[in-house]
């Protein structure tokens, strides 16, 4: 029972320092904070548009993708800072492919949301025009 308990105590524990760093990169990152607005509003539209359950796990995996390159990178960048405070041009490009990574998953996120909510959204757009004209 002992091994059980402290099994489940140290899932817990991890759970919680997970958590934890997901609200420091909500709170002390800039990029962090607008991924979060970006995901409240694909949540929003994805309820809006009626997705299928197979466009909904493409868009939770490509936020997903996002989310974690970003966590990724800010975890590098503190790292190298903390163990390099000073210039070296390692650590400048150790960052720069981190920074890069971020951006191929966010490319990724917009072409995959682009296929998946272009097609309602069209729809939705033509409807307007139509009643509106």
């Amino acid at each position: 029972m002992k091994v059980f308990v402290s099994f489940v105590r140290n899932r817990f524990t991890s759970f919680r320092c997970a958590c934890r760093g997901i609200v420091l990169l909500l709170k002390t990152e800039t990029h962090g904070r607008l991924h979060g607005l970006a995901t409240l509003c694909v949540l929003l539209l994805a309820l809006l548009c009626r997705l299928t359950g197979t466009e909904l796990a493409l868009v939770v995996i490509a936020t997903a993708l996002v989310w974690m390159a970003e966590a990724l990178n800010t975890a590098l960048e503190r790292l190298a800072d903390a163990l390099m405070p000073e210039e070296h041009p390692l650590v400048g490009q150790a960052k720069d492919l981190a920074a890069g990574a971020v951006l191929v998953s966010v490319l990724a996120a917009v072409v995959i949301g682009l296929l998946v909510f272009g097609p309602p959204l069209c729809t939705f757009v033509y409807t307007v025009l139509t009643r509106l004209l």
